[in-house]
């Protein structure tokens, strides 16, 4: 909600706040306006990532109060939907710069509210924190972390008692709970150094690498090449508690490092920014695949729900994969291991993928007879469809787009341990074949048709960016474009119309065209950005992409 951000602002020189907070509002009200308005123009929202932004003192950014205001609301809303019952809630954190303060902060003010809280003895990954919400029977889950953002941000995921990020109604709700609290002196921040968390660790970490460790399909052929070359870099991050050792609980002994990479640091040394996306990220374990002679480099980011994959191509030379390619991999290897397996012909399996990931996942479940849904941006919405289907249809795995894949249902998030486990047994199993994970990418290409997609973001900071990224959109539904990469336009779906869509609605807009091409427009829920998605296929797919980020600039 926006506000008069000076009054906003001096309300935080009151005695509610801590010396060093008024102190630094000080500066911000004699420095320039444009950045004290953008530290207090609004309250940070729960977004498609949660709660996420800078870290600093203000409404709009990440600090002990918007983090213990954020909790408080929480703590009401437990106590609205689970009245006169011991609630509990278990919270882990990453390595980010401030992560275990703010873990700290809501351990308290969910004690102080006579809230149960599990905490885990030193950092974990998303994935593991969702799966330990179930495992511990708990009420909610939350995990402080920014996932890929750069070092300065900070974020706070809130996962309700299914282990998936919170939807609808309980965001809409949390977030009104959150409202009502306009003041620190509302938060019941912990007073009482004899109320602490229950500790977590080694139980809960077997519990989880022995869950996913049910869903792998080729373990066979993971022992016949268990000394094959790969790579993995955590990104400074926590994919170094689970991925390294179920990668070894498979069987694999070859498993290098990128020493630089394995020390967990908030300031991520080594990359300008930890998205495993990026190729800049990838460089150094890339660079060791080089120097060791792997064919495959695997990395998470600093939550390790997401991965990166380089692998290598005829030429000899490391590429990398992006999420849509991952995403075809990933389908075609398990529905074949699935098929071979006679898992297919037992309890209606399904996947599930999001509006804006590659059409080439619907072809290759169309051949093996699998129903493929197609639900909003954000893996909460692959949780939905899981939630809604459990204990009557099997799930077999899901994913997006932006690198992020889970098998299974013990996590109900993307989970990068699980993801990394099953690519390297592709490997394996590729390996039986005289084959390498980019010649199976050539042969699904080969199959079913050349899919390319691409991506381009236009960003827009502060308030007035955010005004003009609703102006883009509005301007887009006004004047839908007549042709998109020379092809015309023969279709237009707006994503907040839910009687077309049978979707909740979302500010999402998408153009078709005669030949098949697909445009996807939408703001990003967690950074400064309006996000263009693109589809194409056939042979002159490269230049199609080229045209369509050239239009779309």
């Amino acid at each position: 909600m926006e506000s008069n951000y000076m009054e906003v602002a001096k309300s935080w020189l009151s005695e509610s706040f801590d010396a060093d907070t008024r102190k630094r509002v000080a500066e911000l009200i004699a420095g320039d306006p444009k950045d004290l308005e953008d530290h207090f123009y609004r309250t940070l929202e729960f977004g498609t990532g949660g709660l996420r932004g800078l870290m600093d003192v203000g409404t709009n950014r990440m600090n002990k109060y918007t983090v213990g205001m954020a909790t408080q609301g929480l703590a009401n809303y437990l106590a609205q939907v689970f009245p006169g019952q011991q609630t509990s809630v278990v919270i882990s954190y990453d390595c980010r710069n401030n992560s275990r303060f703010f873990a700290d902060i809501t351990a308290g003010v969910l004690l102080k509210n006579g809230i149960k809280v599990y905490m885990y003895d030193d950092i974990r990954p998303t994935p593991q924190l969702s799966f330990s919400i179930r495992h511990l029977h708990c009420n909610a889950g939350i995990m402080i972390t920014a996932s890929h953002n750069p070092k300065e941000y900070n974020g706070y995921k809130v996962f309700w008692e299914d282990g998936a990020q919170i939807v609808e109604p309980h965001d809409r709700n949390i977030i009104a709970e959150v409202g009502k609290i306009t003041d620190p002196s509302q938060v019941r921040f912990n007073d009482d150094p004899t109320l602490k968390p229950e500790i977590i660790g080694e139980e809960v970490d077997k519990a989880f690498l022995d869950s996913i460790y049910t869903l792998m399909l080729s373990l066979d052929a993971v022992k016949r090449h268990h000394d094959m070359k790969i790579v993995y870099t955590p990104l400074h991050g926590t994919g170094s508690r689970t991925v390294y050792p179920f990668l070894a609980k498979m069987g694999f002994t070859n498993v290098i490092h990128v020493p630089e990479q394995d020390v967990n640091d908030g300031n991520f040394p080594t990359v300008v920014s930890p998205n495993p996306e990026e190729p800049g990220a990838m460089k150094m374990a890339i660079e060791k695949a080089d120097e060791v002679g792997a064919d495959l480099v695997l990395a998470s980011d600093p939550d390790a729900d997401r991965i990166g994959v380089a692998v290598r191509d005829v030429s000899g030379k490391m590429v990398l994969l992006n999420g849509n390619q991952i995403l075809s991999i990933l389908t075609a290897y398990m529905l074949d291991r699935w098929n071979a397996l006679g898992k297919l012909k037992k309890g209606n399996p399904y996947m599930v993928k999001t509006i804006v990931s590659t059409r080439l996942m619907d072809a290759i479940c169309a051949k093996y007879g699998v129903d493929l849904y197609s639900v909003l941006t954000g893996f909460k919405n692959i949780a939905t469809v899981v939630r809604a289907n459990e204990g009557k249809r099997v799930y077999i795995g899901g994913g997006e787009e932006s690198n992020g894949f889970n098998p299974g249902d013990f996590v109900r998030d993307k989970d990068s341990a699980a993801s990394c486990g099953l690519l390297a047994e592709c490997a394996a199993w590729l390996a039986d074949r005289g084959q390498t994970v980019y010649g199976y990418l050539q042969e699904i290409y080969k199959e079913f048709g050349y899919y390319k997609e691409g991506l381009t973001s236009i960003y827009r900071m502060g308030k007035e960016g955010a005004a003009e990224i609703q102006a883009i959109m509005k301007e887009y539904r006004q004047n839908p474009p007549q042709e998109i990469a020379g092809s015309k336009v023969v279709k237009v779906i707006d994503y907040l119309n839910t009687e077309e869509t049978h979707l909740p609605k979302s500010n999402v807009l998408q153009f078709l065209a005669e030949d098949g091409t697909i445009v996807s427009v939408r703001p990003s829920g967690t950074e400064p950005k309006i996000k263009f998605y693109f589809g194409v296929r056939g042979n002159d797919a490269d230049a199609r992409i080229a045209q369509l980020k050239q239009q779309f600039a």
